[in-house]
């Protein structure tokens, strides 16, 4: 399952032993942002469910994977970044961590620096934050009406939401039912820019580099998330009210 493989793995803020994958320079970056509902729904452990908007999930070139991993992540030099991060990129199972960021830095940031525009940890940190703010789905679905609630949605209704904002692909994924399950979660989306930050045109390819490194962590009666289908009723899960 390679979702939750990989968020479980991030936000639990365990590290695949350090190694090097020497890549060409990358040519654009994946803004993934994911619902807070879902990845909690999935996990067997204490998660954060309490939070009403998308949240960050990571800023990923698409070329190479812990490019430096003698460049070490300090957090002390993005101190000011801290207060906005907690809120907007949070460890969704360890919010008092810094575990998420570090496993980020080691495996994405490194890579993305090679660009001058991102080549310091207070570069990257801020432009995945910049972005996020910029490319903000929470209000972009909510003006086309499409909110966390017990009703379903087609991906035709969520991808037009998208699109009509954006005016490019993006990359909608979900968390698709056991055998026999009749809809699917929405988890995950990814947004794309180029070198420039410009929006370009996600591809659908589920063969990305970031997710090839990770193995599976399987979940009773769940599947890995994926490009959500246009066949099936997509379930956009509410905030859990507050007792």
């Amino acid at each position: 399952m390679r979702f939750i493989a990989v968020s479980v793995i991030l936000c639990a803020g365990f590290f695949w032993p350090t190694f090097s994958h020497p890549r060409g320079e990358w040519t654009k970056l994946t803004l993934t942002q994911h619902w807070p509902q879902t990845f909690c729904s999935v996990v067997e452990k204490t998660c954060t469910t309490n939070i009403s908007f998308w949240t960050l999930h990571g800023l990923w070139p698409n070329s190479g994977m812990m490019c430096n991993t003698s460049w070490h992540f300090n957090a002390s030099l993005i101190k000011d970044l801290i207060p906005e991060m907690k809120k907007y990129w949070p460890d969704l199972i360890e919010p008092s961590s810094s575990e998420f960021w570090k496993y980020e830095w080691t495996k994405h940031g490194t890579c993305a620096a090679r660009a001058e525009s991102l080549n310091s940890q207070h570069k990257y940190f801020s432009k995945a934050l910049e972005l996020y703010h910029k490319y903000n789905l929470t209000n972009v679905l909510k003006d086309n009406r499409i909110v966390p609630s017990e009703q379903y949605y087609t991906l035709d209704d969520v991808e037009t939401a998208i699109t009509s904002f954006y005016n490019v692909k993006t990359k909608i994924q979900c968390v698709h039912p056991g055998k026999g399950g009749q809809v699917q979660v929405l988890g995950q989306i990814e947004i794309c820019v180029d070198r420039d930050f410009q929006l370009i045109d996600c591809e659908k390819s589920t063969e990305e580099i970031w997710s090839n490194d990770i193995p599976a962590v399987a979940i009773s009666g769940q599947s890995e998330l994926s490009v959500c289908d246009h066949s099936m009723p997509i379930y956009y899960p509410p905030v859990p009210s507050r007792s």
